[in-house]
């Protein structure tokens, strides 16, 4: 069996410094977005169905990721000509303007970021990257060139990070709808066996493993 070692930052690794060229001009990576929130997503190819409605998707979003602080970006290898032509093509067609920068990758960006499938030619996978304010990847997402993303998921996401952080809590799933707490966090577990006994003291929850609060 063929092997393929493909690169990619994994949780906690700091995004791969990188100057590239956007729709924007000139963008230093991850150092442009020092002090801010990012979601850097990839797509296969511009002139796209499927990366077409994803582009709307998130367009639709850009005052949700306005109002968290956070810069999106998108990118492929395809070239800015073919960025901008796309763009205005969305404009025109579907009358939506896209108001976030796109980068045009090339095959060393791609293979630092793992976008390039071995087993799928030249196009680059649906990936998803967040980064917090300090440039390191807090949350990688890939799809299949076949689906197209959730971005209500990419949002949530970015909303329950800065939650966790903020409160040095953990965040159930379908947050904020979850099945068993609703809205509620997690708190972490006790560190001793005494706090542990005195847990369900202190919180709500069904052991004292699993305690919650509202924030």
């Amino acid at each position: 069996m063929e092997e393929h070692n493909v690169n990619m930052p994994l949780l906690g690794d700091d995004f791969p410094e990188m100057s590239v060229s956007t729709t924007h001009g000139p963008m230093n990576l991850p150092g442009d977005l020092k002090g801010n929130w990012a979601v850097i997503f990839s797509h296969p190819a511009d002139f796209t169905p499927v990366c077409t409605t994803e582009f709307v998707s998130f367009e639709k979003r850009i005052d949700q990721f306005n109002e968290l602080g956070v810069k999106l970006i998108g990118m492929s290898v395809d070239q800015i000509f073919s960025h901008i032509k796309w763009i205005e093509w969305i404009g025109e067609k579907l009358d939506i303007d896209i108001s976030f920068p796109v980068i045009a990758a090339n095959d060393t960006i791609a293979n630092k970021l793992g976008m390039l499938h071995p087993g799928k030619g030249t196009n680059t996978v649906r990936a998803v990257f967040i980064l917090d304010p300090q440039g390191k990847v807090r949350l990688t997402l890939y799809y299949p060139q076949e689906i197209g993303r959730n971005m209500d998921e990419v949002v949530r996401a970015v909303k329950a990070l800065k939650l966790s952080d903020e409160n040095k809590v953990a965040v159930p799933a379908d947050w904020p709808k979850n099945d068993l707490i609703g809205d509620k966090v997690i708190i972490p577990p006790p560190q001793s066996q005494k706090d542990a006994e005195t847990r369900l003291d202190s919180y709500d929850g069904y052991d004292w493993w699993f305690c919650h609060k509202s924030l």
